[in-house]
Parts: C-alpha cells; sequence; structure tokens
C-alpha cells in the first residue's frame, strides 16, 4: 500500500479572512487542502444555506484546493443535555458533506479522562457519519490530551475509518506522552495530524521548529501513515504573533523533510 501525506492549513492562523484570501493564501505555499474552522465569528459557521456552502466549496476548489476537514467546536463529553451537543454534531456532519470535507473535528470538553456522555453522543451520529462519508475526529485537546485517553472515546466504535483521533502536536507531549507513544496507542484509529509548536513551558505558538516539541519524533513516528497533515497557526488566540506565512513556510519545510517518499 503506497504511503502519502497532503499539506493542509488551518483557517485558525487568518481569523475573518475569507475563504477565497484563505485558500490563495495556502496554495501559495504549496498547500494541497484547507482546514476551515466552523464559528460564528467565520464566514463558514453553522446554518449557512445550501447555495452559499456550495459557493464557498467552489472557491477552495478553483484555488486548486480540497477542503481537508472542518474544525468545530462540539464537546462530546461536555456535561449537559444531549440533544444540544449531538444536534450541533449533525449539524457539523451536513456542512461538512456540503463543502466536500471528508471529516470534522471535535473537542473532549469533560471531566479529566472520563467518556461521560461521549459513547451515547457520537453513536447517535452513526448514522449520519455513515451516509454522508463524514469521519469523526476526536481531538487530543482538554480534558482527553493524550492518544491514550482520547483513545478511549473512539476505540468502542470498532471503526477507524469512521471515527478516529485528530492528533495534536502539542497536548500529548505536553501532558508527558512522547509523540512514538501516542502514534503506537492509536494506531488505525489516527485519523488526522495538527503540526504545531511551542516554547517549553510556554502557551504561545511559534513556527515549527523554532519551539521544543519533538516534531523530528513526530515526523518519525508518522512515515508509515498516510492523510492529512495541517498547520495549526494559532492566531485567533494569539493576535500578537506572527501572520501565517511564516509559519506555514515553516510547516511546509517539516511536511518535506519527513514526508514519505516513493
Amino acid at each position: 500500500m503506497t504511503v502519502a501525506w497532503r499539506f493542509a492549513m488551518s483557517t485558525l492562523g487568518m481569523p475573518g479572512t475569507p475563504v477565497r484570501d484563505s485558500a490563495r493564501v495556502a496554495a501559495e505555499h504549496g498547500c494541497h487542502g484547507l482546514e476551515i474552522r466552523v464559528h460564528p465569528d467565520e464566514e463558514v459557521h453553522l446554518g449557512l444555506p445550501p447555495p452559499r456552502t456550495a459557493a464557498l466549496r467552489a472557491q477552495v476548489e478553483d484555488a486548486g484546493l480540497a477542503v481537508a476537514c472542518l474544525a468545530g467546536y462540539a464537546r462530546v463529553c461536555a456535561p449537559g443535555p444531549d440533544e444540544p451537543v449531538v444536534a450541533e454534531l449533525r449539524d457539523l456532519v451536513a456542512l461538512a458533506s456540503g463543502l466536500g470535507a471528508p471529516a470534522v473535528r471535535v473537542f473532549p470538553g469533560g471531566a479529566a479522562g472520563e467518556v461521560g456522555p461521549a459513547l451515547d453522543r457520537i453513536g447517535a451520529v452513526l448514522p449520519d457519519l455513515r451516509d454522508s462519508g463524514v469521519r469523526l475526529l476526536v481531538e487530543t485537546h482538554d480534558s482527553h490530551p493524550t492518544g491514550e485517553e482520547a483513545l478511549r472515546l473512539v476505540e468502542p466504535f470498532g471503526d477507524p475509518e469512521l471515527v478516529a483521533v485528530l492528533w495534536d502536536a502539542v497536548h500529548p507531549w505536553r501532558a508527558g506522552e512522547p509523540p512514538a507513544r501516542t502514534r503506537q496507542v492509536l494506531g488505525e484509529s489516527l485519523g488526522y495530524f495538527q503540526v504545531k509548536d511551542v516554547a517549553a513551558g510556554e502557551p504561545t505558538p511559534v513556527p515549527p521548529g523554532e519551539g521544543a516539541v519533538p516534531l523530528e519524533e513526530c515526523g518519525e513516528s508518522l512515515r508509515s501513515w498516510s492523510g492529512w497533515i495541517s498547520l495549526e497557526w494559532e492566531r485567533a488566540w494569539y493576535p500578537g504573533i506572527a501572520e501565517v506565512p511564516a509559519a506555514l513556510s515553516a510547516a511546509g519545510a517539516w511536511f518535506e523533510t519527513w514526508r514519505p517518499r516513493g
């Protein structure tokens, strides 16, 4: 089986920028896809009418790109009633289908390490995922920052093509899980990788390769895997950091160094 990576950029690095312009920047820096943030402050948000969704999809495709993933903010472990979370998941899946995105990113967002209501909520949208061909990705984040913890939210479904884990390079490492261990425990349940970097003990992003995250170990451990590699440059949360091109160039250099060949 051929192993291949595809390179994407998250629009989190260009907050408030129209999709057309984000896609242009991504294409200029050698990206194959665009990871699109779904948020009320952005052009892409829940509740878009189908004609507008189709127009945005065409803008990405006209730039020669694919939509790699939608970055949603549903929290599958969050306390409270199930219905609003399930409804948000369904809306995200429908939006992904309309935009041609193969996957939707969501967060755990619950009590540390606890599965809570996540399995029931994800289970409720399995028919939507199957019918649309969209994959649900639970990120290594907040209450479940390691691969081992995030795996507990997806492994019970036994179908990594339907429900898998998004590996954020920072969170497992910050929680004490080395990249090789993250890759090992996730196995076939690894569905997506976000490349990012920070200095030791600091939350502020730095261009990949300038911080303390062991990205060389990440690259080495991913060489037997195929999928999307996306730069998540968190300028929406850290407006004082540089604009995205510097980080995108650094991420592109990392991608070219470690991507599988042959």
